[in-house]
């Protein structure tokens, strides 16, 4: 059966990206080390080309392509997170190897690749059929930049921030 599985480019740091995202969660690894047969616009003979990875199940790829790419917000890669503690702890990772915030969930790892940092309960929030709860969750998220599932949960119960 035919994947799907995103393969993002480096520049020659391919292989320290994987690790790091790797790290981030559980059910996440490196598969598979390919490296170059012979001198290319990738890089020597023997340095890495290609890095097959899992992030919590999925699988990715990671190529070191020879030149910088830039990454833009039209694709991001999302983690669904368990719970507030999932989502300090991932959030807290990227920020401490080099990321940046930017808003609703959203940051930069050192790379530029934009990742979406979201605790699972967000889509019971947003997809309730209580539409003015589902709209106050989305409003308080849109005011935050890591997401924190009590605020979350408050707004959508309709209570007012302690």
């Amino acid at each position: 059966m035919s994947k799907l599985v995103p393969c993002m480019w480096f520049n020659g740091d391919a292989e320290d990206a994987a690790k790091f995202y790797v790290s981030l969660v559980p059910n996440s690894e490196i598969t598979h080390v390919q490296r170059n047969v012979s001198d290319g616009p990738s890089g020597k003979e023997g340095s890495v080309l290609v890095v097959e990875f899992t992030v919590a199940g999925q699988p990715l790829v990671a190529l070191n392509g020879g030149m910088k790419m830039e990454y833009t917000h039209a694709i991001s890669l999302m983690i669904h997170c368990d719970d507030q503690a999932q989502v300090d702890s991932v959030w807290d990772a990227f920020l401490a190897h080099g990321g940046r915030e930017e808003q609703c969930g959203w940051l930069r790892d050192r790379w530029g690749v934009a990742w979406q940092v979201v605790p699972k309960v967000i889509f019971d929030f947003l997809s309730s059929p209580d539409k003015a709860a589902a709209a106050r969750a989305m409003q308080a998220m849109m005011k935050m930049v890591k997401l924190d599932v009590e605020a979350l949960r408050r707004a959508f119960e309709g209570k007012s921030a302690a």
